[in-house]
């Protein structure tokens, strides 16, 4: 197993955007068709360029990605295909050793996300009815 991690760049957003898809179809089966589609097309053009975005890479496949902004976790991603064999820890544990991570913001849906952070030590500090895009998805917000 050859495990490595990498600033990720623009000719990685389609790789990027597959394990999003993965992902997010995997564990967010409570996401309208049309936010998913409205979320595919914007996360290329408005998220990714202001994020520092990393890959873990397996074996030379991307495999996972996150981002870590001012001590928020805003994205971590494992293809489905590779969840549940510790990339996510792993993509977690580096992102809180280069950049530190004090908080995280979770689609309260999302209870295999939630009982993921709660494992890494996270506690729910507050609720909010919308997500940052002003969507009626109720949003956990998470410390530890």
């Amino acid at each position: 197993m050859s495990t490595q991690i990498r600033l990720a760049t623009l000719e990685d957003y389609p790789r990027i955007m597959e394990i999003w898809e993965s992902a997010v179809k995997a564990t967010h089966d409570f996401l309208a068709e049309e936010d998913f589609i409205y979320f595919k097309e914007v996360i290329p053009k408005d998220y990714l360029p202001n994020l520092e975005v990393f890959l873990l890479i397996e074996n030379g496949e991307p495999v996972g990605f996150s981002s870590v902004s001012e001590g928020n976790l805003e994205m971590l991603f494992v293809h489905n295909d590779y969840r549940g064999k510790g990339y996510g820890k792993s993509l977690f544990q580096f992102m809180d050793e280069t950049k530190g991570i004090t908080k995280v913001d979770v689609n309260e849906q999302n209870y295999q996300a939630i009982g993921f952070y709660e494992k890494l030590g996270f506690r729910k500090s507050g609720r909010s009815e919308k997500d940052g895009s002003g969507k009626d998805y109720p949003i956990i917000h998470m410390l530890r």
